[in-house]
């Protein structure tokens, strides 16, 4: 499955919402430095779809 996410860092509170088909807006409460955001996204993403975290990866914007 391919998902487009807008991730907002440094969140009051971590949620997942659904924009659209495929489109989701993911708030974090880590902040975007040395990959915390990335891995806060990747673990609230494993528990809202009840995957291991192996299974989630980021193929574009790692680093933007």
């Amino acid at each position: 499955m391919l998902l487009r996410v807008h991730v907002m860092p440094n969140s009051r509170k971590a949620q997942v919402e659904v924009l659209g088909e495929n489109n989701l807006r993911v708030r974090v409460l880590a902040p975007p430095v040395r990959g915390q955001a990335n891995n806060e996204l990747i673990e609230t993403l494993a528990r809202y779809y009840n995957k291991q975290k192996q299974a989630i990866q980021i193929k574009k914007g790692l680093h933007s």
